[in-house]
């Protein structure tokens, strides 16, 4: 049996999701105007957005891609920051009207691809997990397997007046796989650690965020994962957790402390419940400002090293030594 999102009266149920959804339906959602009056179904389809973030950590290096389809304009970025050398490789590319990008509305199963020219970025189902690849000039070749994706945080939350995001989020997932770019390799070994990001919805037309990740792995051997939000859902509900070896656990909300003008100094990230306390050292930074009047983006995304405690599931406090991760700022109007 297939579960869908929308139910029969075109509403969705915000809260945490514990079974899978299947399809996202949104084409049935009963999207109205702040006077209550309903949406067409072009409407529909052209204020839905959606995007895919996956990620790997490793101690020497990090991996970033994204694939987006905001309707007006797709983008496929992918990058590759190198702690030893300081080396920030990047591509990123626009397609008007998303042509040639597809983000299939399933979850747990949907292909996602951009294509533009002799660049082709792929995020595809797999037994358990999930396949990343890129094929792009200049001798680039990414082919990654996350894996063991067993326990995701599923959540739908209201957004602004009428809208709604789903969000389906993992982290520290075993991962094998390498990335080529030109002469240059990087493999993934026993202390790389990856992160899916699935999310999409009739979003606020203006979103502000700060968001933290981690994937790696604890010197007691076991895996961690890390996703803290906020500015994201305005409604109690957060998509903040922890895993330990794959075993999801909630948190309570995330509060960021940094200067937004002077961001490549530390920063701090705390949650209410006391379970993380954390600093972060940036290195590097993957940013962006596009302004193209209906659509903006301010997007920086720092590679760095947390340091500080998370606490477990059976209370005990867990140092955090030089685990690698991402803090972003972002503001986005679509």
């Amino acid at each position: 049996m297939t579960t869908r999102l929308i139910n029969e009266r075109g509403q969705v149920a915000p809260g945490i999701l514990k079974a899978p959804v299947d399809h996202i339906n949104y084409l049935d959602y009963d999207l109205r105007t702040v006077m209550d009056r309903r949406r067409s179904r072009f409407a529909r389809h052209w204020r839905f957005n959606q995007f895919q973030f996956v990620s790997v950590m490793a101690p020497g290096w990090v991996f970033g891609l994204a694939l987006v389809d905001l309707k007006l304009v797709g983008n496929g970025f992918f990058y590759l920051y190198d702690f030893e050398s300081g080396l920030m490789l990047e591509r990123s590319l626009l397609q008007p009207l998303a042509r040639n990008v597809t983000l299939e509305p399933y979850p747990e199963h949907g292909n996602a691809f951009f294509r533009k020219g002799p660049t082709e970025l792929a995020i595809q189902p797999s037994a358990g997990g999930r396949n990343v690849s890129v094929s792009a000039p200049d001798g680039i070749r990414i082919d990654l397997e996350f894996r063991d994706d067993r326990d995701p945080l599923r959540l739908v939350s209201p957004a602004g007046y009428n809208g709604w995001v789903f969000t389906r989020k993992s982290a520290g997932l075993p991962v094998d796989g390498e990335i080529r770019w030109g002469n240059q390799v990087w493999r993934c070994d026993e202390t790389s650690r990856a992160a899916i990001d699935w999310s999409c919805g009739f979003m606020r037309r203006e979103t502000a965020w700060n968001w933290a990740s981690i994937s790696g792995v604890l010197p007691d051997g076991r895996s961690v994962g890390l996703n803290l939000a906020a500015g994201v859902n305005e409604t109690g509900l957060t998509e903040n957790a922890l895993w330990f070896d794959g075993v999801c656990t909630r948190l309570a909300p995330a509060r960021f402390l940094f200067d937004r003008y002077r961001p490549d100094t530390e920063w701090r990230v705390t949650t209410e419940d006391g379970r993380v306390d954390l600093r972060f050292v940036p290195a590097g930074v993957r940013k962006e400002k596009l302004n193209i009047g209906v659509l903006a983006s301010n997007f920086r995304q720092f590679a760095g090293t947390f340091e500080g405690t998370v606490v477990d599931s059976e209370g005990r406090s867990i140092p955090v030594a030089g685990l690698r991760g991402l803090m972003e700022d972002h503001f986005a109007r679509w």
